[in-house]
Order: structure tokens, then sequence, then C-alpha cells
């Protein structure tokens, strides 16, 4: 799909201007993984609660799933995991490699499409860490289905994305903290490339979908999945002051 190759060259220019999320874990944070002092993000500024993790990472084999730029998969490797680091971009997939190879980690990188993971055999993974990525492409469930495939009996997907609510507005006025409400929900950039402020944002940002929350949600339960935790952060927009509009889920395989 010609969307999944530009949205990987976008991403591409994203990381080298150092995106929020292409920002490597420094060695610090490396020592302190080992040490057992930790966390990682989902979302754009809250950690993952620790409960959400097995009592034991040491061996466990763990996909960071659309999840390059040298955060999550370096610290989850410091800490003793087997990772697998899976991106549509290389740019991101190599602060993943530089990380590993400044601080001595072992570390997987795989480049693909998320809806994708047919490289993988099934019950390959123990956990998969999903951070805020899913509205880059145009079909969540196939996600949620593929996750459900690779993951063992009793695994665990922990996954962040977004409120669809904030595509309902004007996108190029909402960045300037005006909230004008002009969109249905779904939402697809694709449809809307005529508007030169939309076209502006693709063309630095990406492509992006505004997925509904029942797929987001019941998506994961239909695949398989039982969710058992849940919570809310900002999202970085001018809505923060009103409402959080990312959100993360705990999901287990059955």
């Amino acid at each position: 799909m010609k969307y999944i190759e530009e949205n990987s060259t976008i991403w591409d220019e994203r990381s080298e201007n150092n995106d929020i999320w292409s920002i490597p874990s420094t060695s610090e944070m490396i020592q302190k993984a080992r040490e057992g002092i930790w966390s990682i993000l989902l979302t754009p500024t809250k950690p993952v609660p620790a409960n959400w993790f097995p009592n034991e990472l040491r061996g466990k084999k763990i996909l960071c799933l659309a999840s390059g730029g040298g955060q999550q998969g370096p610290i989850l490797a410091a800490v003793g995991a087997e990772i697998t680091v899976f991106d549509n971009s290389v740019k991101q997939l190599e602060k993943d490699r530089f990380v590993a190879t400044r601080d001595h980690l072992d570390i997987k990188t795989v480049q693909g499409n998320m809806q994708d993971l047919s490289m993988f055999e099934s019950e390959s993974f123990d956990c998969i860490v999903h951070p805020w990525s899913n509205g880059y492409v145009d079909d969540i469930l196939p996600v949620w289905k593929e996750c459900a495939r690779v993951l063992k009996k009793n695994g665990i997907l922990l996954a962040g994305f977004g409120n669809p609510l904030e595509y309902i507005f004007n996108a190029g006025k909402l960045e300037q903290g005006v909230m004008e409400v002009v969109n249905t929900i779904p939402y697809a950039d694709i449809d809307h490339m005529d508007d030169p402020d939309i076209k502006a944002m693709v063309e630095s940002g990406g492509y992006l979908w505004s997925h509904t929350l029942e797929d987001q949600i019941q998506g994961q339960i239909d695949a398989g999945f039982a969710i058992v935790g849940f919570y809310e952060d900002i999202g970085g927009t001018a809505l923060d002051q009103y409402i959080h509009t990312s959100m993360a889920t705990k999901a287990i395989k059955l």
C-alpha cells in the first residue's frame, strides 16, 4: 500500500529530527534499567504501571511493535528480556541499533507493516509492547489478530492509542488552539488532501486514521484478549486542558 511506504519515509524524517518518539534512551537510563530502576511509555507522558509487566522479565520474548526509536526496546533489553523491535521506519530502527551497539545490548530489528507479522511464527512471544502508533494504519483489526496469533497463551499485550474525539476538529486550527468541529468519525487524512492544512500536516507528520474506540477495545476482545488494565494520558494537543485523549490497555490472550 502506497501510504505505508509514504508513512515510512515521513517517519524517517521525523526520526532524524528527533521526534518525541525518536529520542534514544541514554546510557544512564540503560544502566539504571540493569540495576532494576526503569519505566517505559505507551502514551506521551505517563509511565506504564510496573504491575502490568510479568513478574520476571529476564528471558521473556518481547515484541516491541511499531516501537522503533531507541526507547522501549533497549530499556527492556537492559532488564534482561529477549527483544525484537518491529517498525515501518528504517531510521527508527537505526535508533535501536545505535543504543544496542553503544550499551552492548542484544536487540533484533525487523522492518515491516504492523498489520502483517507473517515473518513470526505463531505463539512466538510472551509479551507485546505497542506504543501509540496504530493511528498510522487504515485498519487496526488485523493488528489485534496478528498480536493474538504471535503471542503465547496468557501472553500480555500492552497498547497505547488515541481517542478519536480529537479528529472531529479542524486539525490546522486545533494546532492553534481553536476548536472548530468539522469532521465525523471515523476520520482519515486521505479523504481530506484537498485541504492545504491537512496536506501540509500529512507531509510533515504522516497519514493518520481515527479508529473508533470500538475497534480499539472490542477489536482486542474479538481477537481473543481479555482487557485487565486501563489508564489515560494527555495527547499533546490543545485538548489536553479539557480531556485526556491518549489511553493504554493491558490485555491477556485467553
